[in-house]
């Protein structure tokens, strides 16, 4: 015997219907996390490169955001470089190439090694600390943007914030980059090596301070939170 379907209201033959993209387009608060609001935001990020000549390359900084007298974040920056002089000239890579434009296009989170010689080292690592309601690390210093640069021997090394994006980027003609960046919507760490017996490396801690009370939330939740929080805050374009 066959019965007739029956939707939620009892309607026989009812069906569910999508609900259209232009309704799904006003929809508010989806990234809302537990009534939790955020009290300070922190990245630090550091890069070090040696190549096989024995020159040494760092960038570093940390950059904060205390949203605790209100929605307008009280911003903090940090940066700082550095580049030993090379002890012989770097050799020829014999022309190869490798690029990572696309990257800038990618939203969320990015690590990416691309190595084209022998007897390299590269690691990227990123670490998420969240917290409940407590003393904001930070040091609450004022700051709306900046940077600090070195250029020695034909290697760069370049942290800086621009009150829209931060970042740290070494470079070396024909050898390669290493680098670090936060803006609207992506945190990412790309390592590109041409030459051989290199070492890079890129790390990354984003610390957040959360008000009110304690809540088991997904870790999904609160690194979306992070990127709704970096935009409000007016981190925006890219470099």
């Amino acid at each position: 015997m066959a019965f007739p379907a029956h939707g939620a209201d009892g309607a026989p033959g009812r069906k569910p219907q999508e609900i259209p993209d232009s309704e799904l387009s006003l929809m508010r608060g989806r990234y809302t996390v537990g009534g939790n609001a955020v009290a300070w935001f922190g990245v630090t990020m550091i890069s070090t490169w040696q190549t096989a000549s024995g020159q040494q390359l760092q960038g570093a900084l940390t950059l904060a955001m205390d949203f605790g007298d209100g929605k307008v974040p009280r911003i903090s920056f940090t940066p700082s470089v550095s580049i030993t002089a090379v002890d012989a000239p770097l050799p020829d890579t014999g022309g190869r190439s490798i690029g990572g434009s696309g990257l800038r296009n990618v939203a969320g989170l990015v690590q990416s090694v691309q190595v084209a010689g022998d007897g390299n080292q590269a690691s990227n690592a990123m670490q998420l600390t969240v917290r409940d309601a407590g003393a904001s690390p930070g040091d609450g210093g004022d700051a709306s943007g900046g940077q600090a640069a070195q250029r020695m021997d034909g290697a760069s090394a370049v942290a800086g914030f621009d009150g829209e994006a931060a970042r740290v980027l070494l470079q070396i003609d024909g050898q390669g980059a290493v680098e670090q960046w936060l803006r609207s919507g992506s945190v990412g760490q790309r390592i590109a090596l041409a030459g051989d017996g290199q070492q890079a490396a890129n790390r990354l801690r984003i610390d957040l301070v959360r008000q009110g009370p304690a809540g088991n939330l997904p870790l999904a939740q609160n690194v979306a939170q992070a990127i709704t929080l970096i935009r409000a805050g007016g981190v925006g374009a890219g470099y």
